[in-house]
Parts: C-alpha cells; sequence; structure tokens
C-alpha cells in the first residue's frame, strides 16, 4: 500500500491508457451531465444550491454556460501541461501521475490487463506572453475560490484534472493544446502590447 501510494504521488509526463481512460471518463460525465440535465434550472423551490428537475424530455434546452466550470478547469489543466516547469507544471505531472496509478489500478482489477504508456503529457510551448495570462489566472482562482459554490469547484477541479490528463501530444486530443496554448500566447502578447504601446492588435 505505501508503495502504492507513493507511486501515485510521483509526477510523470507519460500517459498511460488507464491515465487516458479516467481523463475521457470525466469529460464523457460531464458532457452526459449537461446533456441529461440541461445545465440550467436554478435554486429547487425551498432549496439551496441545487437545480429543478430536468425539463420533460431529457434535459430541453441546454445552457452551454453550464459547461463553462469544467471547459475553464479543461483550459487551465491544458496550461498546466504548457509549463516547463515550476510549481504549475509539476502540479500537473502529480494529477497526471494520480490518473495514471488510479486508473491502473481500476484497468487491471476489472480485466486482468496491465495498461502501457499511450502518449505523453504534452502541450504546444507557453512562451513569456502566454505565461503572464497564467498567472493571472491562476491568481484570478485563488482570489475568487472562497466565493465560488461547492458543485462549481467540483467541475472547475474535475475540468482541471481532466485537462492534464487529455493534454496530449498527437491524436484526437492534441486539438485541446492547438486551441489554448496559442490562444494564451496571442492574448499575452496583445495584452503587452496593449500596456506599454497603448495598441491592441485584433
Amino acid at each position: 500500500m505505501i508503495t502504492t501510494s507513493a507511486a501515485l504521488l510521483q509526477g510523470t509526463t507519460a500517459i498511460t491508457g488507464g491515465g487516458l481512460a479516467i481523463g475521457v471518463f470525466l469529460l464523457s460525465r460531464e458532457l452526459w451531465l449537461w446533456w441529461r440535465t440541461g445545465g440550467g434550472g436554478g435554486a429547487a423551490p425551498g432549496g439551496k444550491g441545487k437545480g429543478g428537475p430536468p425539463a420533460a424530455g431529457g434535459g430541453g434546452a441546454r445552457n452551454p454556460k453550464a459547461l463553462l466550470p469544467f471547459a475553464s478547469g479543461l483550459a487551465f489543466g491544458t496550461l498546466m501541461v504548457a509549463c516547463p516547469a515550476g510549481l504549475l507544471g509539476k502540479l500537473a505531472g502529480l494529477l497526471r501521475g494520480i490518473g495514471n496509478g488510479i486508473g491502473d489500478g481500476v484497468t487491471r482489477a476489472a480485466t486482468g490487463h496491465n495498461t502501457a504508456t499511450v502518449a505523453n503529457g504534452s502541450a504546444p510551448g507557453l512562451d513569456g506572453n502566454g505565461a503572464l495570462i497564467v498567472v493571472v489566472a491562476m491568481l484570478l482562482v485563488i482570489v475568487a475560490w472562497k466565493r465560488l459554490a461547492k458543485a462549481l469547484k467540483g467541475k472547475f477541479g474535475s475540468g482541471v484534472w481532466c485537462g492534464t490528463l487529455l493534454g496530449i501530444s498527437s491524436g484526437l486530443f492534441a486539438f485541446l493544446g492547438q486551441m489554448v496554448v496559442p490562444t494564451a500566447n496571442d492574448l499575452g502578447a496583445q495584452l503587452i502590447g496593449s500596456i506599454t504601446n497603448g495598441s491592441w492588435a485584433v
């Protein structure tokens, strides 16, 4: 047990089949819940923080805004993967190691098969401009964390973990990094240009 726990806590750049399965599960679960419940609904009458029953027909009008907490976490987790080092880069490796350990254990227990490394955790390079956006985003999360509802914290945290597992260098999920990281780099460059030169490139 001690050896297994220590292995879970080791950071890694590798993604195993089990870790990838956990990432796909987190993403699929969020999309399924959103599709099933519609992602809308205010607080139930007399209740606290939980939406009312889903509309007839399995969710009714689905509100894309309900995906924002998870999607924000997914983007932030992907940016963490793009950090070459530092606290966020190490934390991404730690979350990846935990996902690999849990996924591999479940796969072995359920099927009797061991999983192998299938990809490396990777994303397009985060430059100095993008690093500015990451730091701003991190500080905003820290400041807003206490004010977030528990459910939103859970969705954001699940998205972060998913992003560290699906932020891989090739294949179907490579578009996550290709979309998120260059956008952060461009935003950082535009922000610096706006502050230093008084110009904002559109």
